[in-house]
């Protein structure tokens, strides 16, 4: 079968003929339907080096997936072959707390994972590729009906991501709050939208793209704000002073950390999603009293859950452009060149009729 495949760090993915994987007892083999194309992989292919992560290339790319059940390892229940699912893309070893309470994002046993802080697409093959090998049945959620997997795939991590992070914030996001977020790509329109369905706070969008700045409006922010000097100032404005309860900063670079930290209102969250690999520097004086900063990693499979299911009833929709497999390595040199709107999906030749 054909896979995009990463050699090694810092280096262009290949596109290869490899065997297609057999399902030893508990594991399963997904036909793959679709597959997202995520920026953070852009960090691996450009940025990391061998002393960044636990786990190494080589390995096939694509870590949002979905598909249809095709073969089932001994053991395997549950599932049956021909099924859609989508493919929860964190796996942990499956026994330790964290990992038992389904937050196998954050494993707290990673000489019992498949492989530390990864999955499939993450230091394991993934699925930019015709089948992808699934090591348990707890990591698929099957689709709920009326989803398709190439419009499900890009949910599991562009959608997943930012519904953890918006639900961490739950309790802040009422009526008379304000949420801000920064970076309308890829997760942050998902996010707008999510948002915009689980509560009732006004959201402000930035992005210093005209376009992305139209697609907030799209997905329902109620304002939208370009990036410079005075932006801080703009946010202060628009909530009577006080700044906003929950700032998503999906870019994570200096200028927006700086400008989430001088937007955010007291005993508000800032919450970093975006690797762009900034800093922001934390001190008595350098955040609003009792303001919360954190990082959040992925969600978990109950989240999953309840992101497909929205989905489903037509509240959340990834906007994608579609790539076939053999132009996968072009989808991201698109995404690297910021001409994506939305999520970049490929798929195998004959799996999608658009």
């Amino acid at each position: 079968m054909k896979a995009l495949r990463l050699k090694s760090w810092k280096s262009e993915p290949e596109l290869e003929e490899v065997p297609v994987p057999e399902p030893g007892p508990g594991e399963v083999l997904v036909q793959v339907g679709a597959a997202g194309a995520c920026h953070s992989d852009l960090h691996l292919m450009h940025d990391f080096e061998a002393d960044h992560l636990a786990w190494s290339p080589p390995f096939t790319l694509g870590h949002e997936n979905a598909g249809w059940v095709h073969t089932l390892g001994p053991g395997v229940r549950d599932v049956e072959p021909g099924q859609p699912v989508a493919v929860v893309g964190a796996w942990g070893c499956g026994s330790c707390g964290r990992c038992l309470d389904g937050l196998e994002t954050y494993c707290e046993r990673p000489d019992r994972a498949p492989v530390p802080g990864g999955g499939g697409g993450l230091g394991l093959d993934g699925g930019m590729a015709e089948y992808l090998l699934v090591p348990a049945v707890r990591h698929l959620v099957p689709l709920p009906d009326g989803l398709d997997p190439v419009d499900a795939a890009p949910l599991t991590d562009a959608g997943l991501t930012p519904y953890h992070a918006v639900r961490r914030s739950q309790a802040k996001l009422g009526p008379d709050s304000t949420a801000l977020v920064f970076g309308v790509g890829g997760l942050g329109h998902l996010g707008l939208q999510i948002l915009k369905a689980t509560c009732a706070a006004r959201v402000i969008a930035v992005d210093p793209r005209e376009s992305a700045r139209d697609l907030a409006l799209c997905c329902g922010a109620d304002l939208v704000l370009a990036p410079g000097e005075g932006l801080a100032e703009q946010v202060r404005d628009a909530t009577g002073g006080r700044g906003a309860d929950v700032v998503l900063d999906f870019v994570g670079s200096d200028e927006t950390l700086a400008a989430s930290a001088a937007s955010v209102r007291m005993l508000g969250d800032l919450t970093i999603v975006g690797i762009a690999g900034g800093t922001l520097p934390v001190s008595f004086f350098g955040v609003p009293y009792e303001a919360s900063v954190q990082t959040t990693y992925w969600g978990n499979r109950r989240e999953l859950v309840e992101v497909l299911d929205l989905a489903a009833r037509r509240i959340l929709h990834a906007e994608t452009t579609i790539f076939t497999l053999d132009d996968a390595a072009q989808a991201y040199r698109d995404l690297a060149n910021g001409t994506v709107r939305g999520r970049a999906v490929v798929v195998p030749h004959d799996s999608y009729q658009p």
